[in-house]
């Protein structure tokens, strides 16, 4: 499946799905190829009935640098600038409400740097493990820009609004060891161990009931937005859908039968 695309890589294993981005000699810059490639991927995974868990990863010393400067080079050539809005809205956009919206869950491996837009699709993913050497970095202030691809909606949702403010204005490395601190990562691990404790995490999550784990990403993402009392209403109504799986029907007798589970993601 890997051949399909020029800068991404795509491996299936126990109904974990791999996306790992592919241009390790940019350390992962997103340019155009990558941007429409790592959306169809995306709807792929989506469709893709045996995929259960997703994990998005970057080739070599990089998770993703931001977008390729120098893939936009010439558009600045004339003095002006590149219309940066309808680049996100075209490009950037679709990549992380699709993330958000995956029935699945997703985990992000950061390898490495994470910087610009590969910091928020780091921060788009459910779920982030990072290595010792990964360092997190909000660079669109040192280019005059705000943090775009969703990174004003997530950051102060996983740090708080204060430390927020601190790396998108100042633009600061924030190592993993301060990422796990301040929460923006789930865990932190060595070099050579990310991807044996992300396939473990991910190839468990593949094994759990993968519709009432799409009912409750959905139900965290809706939780900003909601009262209260919307959310008691959402939360009784995605209750009502769950009780009709054959997982929710299977884990009921696994536990009267006192055994362990076997869903199927049904």
């Amino acid at each position: 499946m890997s051949d399909a695309y020029e800068t991404l890589a795509i491996a299936d294993q126990d109904g974990v799905r791999t996306i790992t981005l592919n241009r390790p000699e940019s350390l992962n810059a997103f340019n155009e190829t990558m941007k429409s490639e790592l959306q169809d991927a995306l709807k792929q995974a989506e469709r893709h009935a045996e995929t259960r868990c997703l994990v998005v990863t970057g080739a070599g010393r990089g998770f993703g640098s931001g977008q390729d400067l120098a893939d936009l080079k010439g558009m600045y050539a004339d003095g002006g600038a590149p219309d940066l809005g309808s680049m996100l809205r075209d490009g950037y956009n679709p990549i992380i409400e699709r993330l958000r919206s995956l029935p699945k869950p997703v985990i992000a491996a950061v390898n490495g740097v994470a910087a610009g837009a590969g910091c928020s699709l780091a921060l788009a993913c459910d779920l982030r493990v990072a290595t010792t050497k990964a360092v997190f970095v909000q660079a669109f202030v040192h280019v005059g820009l705000i943090p775009d691809c969703g990174g004003t909606f997530f950051l102060p949702r996983l740090v708080g609004l204060g430390r927020a403010m601190e790396m998108a204005m100042l633009g600061d490395k924030v190592t993993a060891e301060e990422a796990l601190r301040v929460g923006l990562v789930n865990r932190v691990v060595e070099q050579d161990e990310l991807m044996n404790v992300v396939r473990e995490m991910a190839t468990k999550m593949a094994a759990m009931p993968t519709k009432a784990m799409a009912l409750t990403k959905r139900l965290l993402n809706q939780s900003y937005g909601n009262d209260l009392e919307d959310q008691l209403r959402a939360e009784a109504f995605a209750q009502a859908t769950s009780a009709q799986t054959e997982d929710h029907l299977e884990g009921v007798r696994a536990f009267m039968e006192k055994r362990k589970p076997a869903f199927s993601g049904r």
